[in-house]
Order: structure tokens, then sequence, then C-alpha cells
């Protein structure tokens, strides 16, 4: 796994185009600041806007090979996902998921990847507003059941009582995915609804609204693969 160069461009509240640029690791989730070609350090994006909001993404944060998922972090919480790229493999600008007022100790983590990375990367938000991501590797044919990227819990366990509204997935194994995408599962098994995934190499993956399922404590979100 290399260092490699992740970059954004982010537009506030105020009108200001906020740049973001890093090297960061592949296989890591890890921040993305500001550049140092427009700013006199690379700080935190809730340091440098304060109190300020995030109204649209002009370039999501983008990585040369691979990428899973990005989110706006507060206190070691997922307050928003964000749409990811590869670079060159970018659709048109898009507004930010949620209209955050920005506080100083934000920050947005980004998972980069190997182009041969098979991480399965699922980024959700519910009815109540919660945003989530999980995300699994697959060792070979057979199921995968994703966790949640923070507490290892299931769909199930992390949204019960919720309903999923709008989401995305990110995968290199196009078609490897016995079922195309994630499947959410009942607690009988069957599915109750899901998300195709996006290859970020060949299309940029966007938020959609179709497929949405109400969850409950023992749904799991899987994703089926042939090899």
């Amino acid at each position: 796994m290399a260092n490699v160069t992740v970059k954004a461009q982010l537009m506030l509240s105020t009108g200001e185009l906020v740049s973001m640029s890093g090297t960061l690791a592949e296989g890591t989730a890890s921040e993305l600041q500001t550049s140092t070609t427009y700013s006199t350090a690379a700080t935190s994006i809730g340091q440098f806007a304060n109190g300020k909001t995030i109204t649209s993404i002009v370039q999501p944060p983008t990585a040369p090979n691979g990428i899973a998922y990005a989110y706006l972090e507060r206190r070691g919480a997922i307050i928003c996902v964000i749409p990811v790229a590869v670079d060159g493999v970018q659709d048109s600008p898009c507004v930010m998921p949620a209209m955050v007022q920005l506080q100083a100790g934000d920050t947005i983590q980004v998972m980069a990847n190997t182009s041969a990375d098979r991480e399965f990367g699922y980024s959700v938000i519910t009815n109540r507003g919660v945003h989530a991501i999980f995300a699994g590797t697959p060792t070979g044919a057979g199921n995968t059941d994703l966790t949640h990227i923070l507490s290892g819990q299931s769909i199930g366990q992390s949204l019960t009582g919720q309903s999923v509204v709008r989401h995305f997935a990110t995968s290199i194994d196009g078609s490897k995915l016995s079922t195309g995408g994630v499947l959410c599962l009942n607690d009988r098994g069957l599915p109750v609804g899901g998300c195709s995934a996006t290859k970020p190499a060949t299309l940029q993956p966007k938020l959609n609204a179709v497929g949405g399922y109400a969850v409950n404590l023992n749904f799991v979100a899987r994703v089926s693969y042939s090899s």
C-alpha cells in the first residue's frame, strides 16, 4: 500500500471555496485537511471553517487508485456521509447530504484504497437524519455481512427502528457481485431492500433513494460473491 494524494473542493455558506488536499495512506481511514497551496497550514475543516456550513461538493474526496467512503466526523461519530470518486472519473457537483454547521474539532475522514482492494463500502442516511457507513472485505466466494466502520455492529444493531432513505455503495468487484450490490435481509433471511454497487474507477457513486427499507434488530446488510 502506498501514500497517495487525496483532494476535494468544498463550497461554504459564505461563498468561499475550500481546497482540501493531503497525502494519505491507502487502506487506512485518514483525515483530509486544507491544502497548503491556498492556506498557511494544513488545517482540519472544523477549525478552518468554524461556524460555517458546507453547502456544496464541487469535487468530492478523490483518490488516484481506489476509494471506499468518506465522512464528516465529530467527536468520534459520523455526522455526514460524503460522496467519493477516483481521479478523472467525476460527475457534476452536488449538494452536501446534510447541512451541518461546522465546529472546531470536526474532521473529514477518507478511506483511500489500492486499485485491487476489494473492500465494499455502503453509506446510508436514515429517516431520522442518522448517517452511517458499513463495510466488509470478501475472502472469496460466499457471503460477506457488512459491519459499521466505527462500532463493528450489524446494520440491524446500529439502525434498528429506523429506515434507510438514501444510500450509495462502492466496490471494485463488478461481475463478481452475485446480486450486483448489497441486500438488506430481514430476520428470516429475506431481502427487504438494497443498493447496487458502483465501481469508482468507472463511475462516480452518488446517493440515491431507490431500494430503501425499514431496519429491525436482526437485519443484516449482505454482499454475495461468486469468487
